[in-house]
């Protein structure tokens, strides 16, 4: 007969409640939710249970930590073996009592005999109990492990659950830094885990590349025996912008895998001609080879298959370790010179936190007159190769109010009653700016900028890129210009190296970088758009500024951004191409994707 029960477990709940997660994405933002396709459940059920080893007597134990509407629980259940079922002993948490009625009524109608056992209940603050604590559940069952543990945690980000909340969190399972909601519950999954149980857990695949990831990556590496796993990359199994992937994973005490025998597959949408057809996504990572596929709403995926890279230290990026990718990586790094890091710090732009009154396309139509600290802002609406272009829509030729200089002191606030033009305006908008606690808080005059930068870097030349872009985008800039905080932007540091900003430009527009980026950082978003962050960009290559190719180079970018736009400059930077691939040990025609 089947067990039903609802426990009220409200009391110092760790996460919100879980409601359509990554469906709904203002919702999203607030709990971190989302119910999981059926076609993704019935993956990571028959994933997990292809390498279960069944216990020869006993109950076989199953748990979902944050089981919805029990979509993960309902694959797992139908793809045991009938035979088997009667062992199961299935408990679920959640912290959305809607969603625990809906799964208990949905379980109960389906599988009547089962013994199941839900609650609502917070499983971070379940598994911090269990540290002093022998009871694992509320419900007078002696603490025991659990043999199958299938799950898609929230997916919440720091700066949605709060600094405190999330310093708690971090601190309890021994992580650092920016702490996703799903980072613990990975981790607080060993906890429950038996030595020989299996656990298939659906994630955003952002652990895998970010430094926030690396704390995790560590404990992942050190709690468990990875078998496999999976990113899913922009198949767009969910409706929101969140890119999942799929790990499976033993108990660290059931046998010793080493992080070369861990099997990696990743899928992202391609513009290559497909060899095969595949009725779903999903169903095209059972090929035994790299692939192209077709999926039948006409895109085109890329399966790529080798086993995990996690690389030297901890601050490495996971990512698809083959034959081919380490060769070619392996001849980079035999022409590589040093990296972009070499050349100075790569900062992201200004932030101001109140945008609508710092940055403005209409400053000459104000009542109040054009302010005297308005500075040209660069934005990725500015983004070309090379050198940058005004928007032809003057709504996205905007300027900042910029109220910093540079004294014999360092950066400092301007005095706004020097400015009256610029005073009345910012005092239109008082309340507002001094709503921002925090700058005011920080000792700060209530009409700054929260993030300025050095107001004398600006006048000097920086390489100028925005943070995601489907090709490379860097420019040059000479303007003066501030940038947002949409882009990045690097100064060189040392007066003498400043040759090195046109090698970097040069690199860092090319064809060698794309493939350099997916090769090392196995990190997309949707529509093959990539993330060029500092963790990145910094370990972009150069070759040795001496080469004889490296000078060319250097001459080439120069004469580029004097003539770009023109058909000049695009001849001129196919030449460059050849160039790079040839400084690095490449024949500009054998590029490997």
């Amino acid at each position: 007969m089947m067990t039903i029960s609802i426990n009220y477990v409200g009391a110092n709940m760790v996460s919100k409640p879980n409601i359509a997660r990554y469906t709904d994405v203002d919702k999203q933002k607030l709990d971190g939710s989302t119910y999981t396709p059926k076609l993704l459940a019935d993956f990571v059920a028959k994933q997990m249970l292809s390498v279960f080893n069944i216990p020869k007597t006993g109950d076989i134990r199953v748990l979902d930590p944050a089981c919805g509407d029990g979509e993960l629980l309902n694959a797992l259940i139908l793809n045991v073996a009938p035979r088997l079922r009667k062992r199961l002993v299935v408990r679920g948490f959640d912290t959305d009592p809607d969603a625990i009625k809906n799964a208990i009524s949905r379980l109960h109608a389906k599988y009547p005999n089962l013994d199941i056992q839900l609650e609502q209940k917070d499983f971070l603050q379940h598994t911090l109990n269990l540290q002093g604590s022998d009871d694992l559940f509320s419900l007078n069952e002696q603490a025991e492990p659990f043999n199958l543990v299938i799950a898609n945690p929230p997916y919440v980000r720091t700066q949605v659950m709060g600094a405190e909340q999330s310093k708690n969190i971090a601190k309890s399972f021994n992580l650092s830094g920016r702490v996703d909601l799903y980072y613990p519950f990975i981790l607080g999954i060993s906890r429950v885990l038996d030595s020989n149980g299996v656990t298939g857990v659906i994630t955003s695949n952002r652990f895998m590349t970010t430094k926030s990831g690396q704390d995790v990556r560590r404990e992942m590496l050190t709690r468990f025996n990875l078998l496999n796993i999976w990113d899913l990359g922009d198949t767009k199994l969910f409706d929101a912008a969140v890119l999942p992937s799929v790990f499976v994973a033993t108990s660290n005490t059931s046998k010793d895998i080493t992080a070369d025998k861990i099997l990696f597959t990743s899928i992202y949408e391609t513009k290559d001609e497909p060899t095969t057809k595949s009725p779903n996504a999903l169903d095209a990572l059972t090929e035994k080879d790299d692939t192209v596929t077709e999926v039948p709403d006409g895109r085109f995926f890329r399966v790529r298959r080798g086993t995990l890279a996690s690389g030297e230290t901890l601050e490495s990026v996971w990512r698809i370790a083959t034959e081919q990718t380490d060769q070619w990586l392996d001849t980079v790094k035999a022409h590589t010179w040093d990296t972009f890091s070499r050349i100075g710090k790569i900062r992201v732009g200004v932030k101001s936190t109140a945008d609508k009154i710092f940055l403005r396309s209409d400053w000459n139509e104000l009542p109040t007159g054009r302010p005297e600290l308005l500075k040209p802002l660069i934005t990725r609406k500015c983004a070309q190769r090379f050198k940058a272009q005004l928007p032809e829509n003057p709504k996205y030729r905007k300027e900042i109010l910029y109220p910093h200089e540079t004294t014999a002191n360092g950066r400092s606030a301007v005095d706004i009653g020097l400015y009256p033009k610029s005073a009345r305006y910012l005092e239109q908008h008082k309340e507002k700016l001094e709503s921002r606690k925090y700058l005011i808080d920080a000792g700060r005059n209530w009409y700054e900028l929260w993030v300025p930068h050095d107001p004398a870097a600006w006048p000097l030349p920086k390489l100028v890129f925005p943070d995601i872009s489907e090709k490379p985008m860097f420019w040059m800039d000479t303007s003066g210009g501030v940038v947002n905080g949409e882009c990045y932007w690097l100064q060189c540091k040392n007066e003498s190296e400043q040759d090195l900003m046109w090698l970097a430009l040069a690199v860092a527009n090319s064809s060698f970088i794309e493939v350099f980026y997916d090769h090392k950082f196995n990190n997309k978003l949707y529509a093959g758009k990539r993330r060029f962050i500092t963790q990145y960009v910094n370990q972009f290559p150069l070759p040795n500024p001496d080469l004889t190719e490296s000078i060319a180079i250097i001459d080439l970018a120069k004469l580029i951004y004097e003539k770009t736009p023109s058909a000049e400059a695009d001849k001129l930077a196919s030449e460059l191409e050849a160039l790079i691939w040839k400084a690095f040990g490449f024949d500009s025609k054998e590029i490997t994707r």
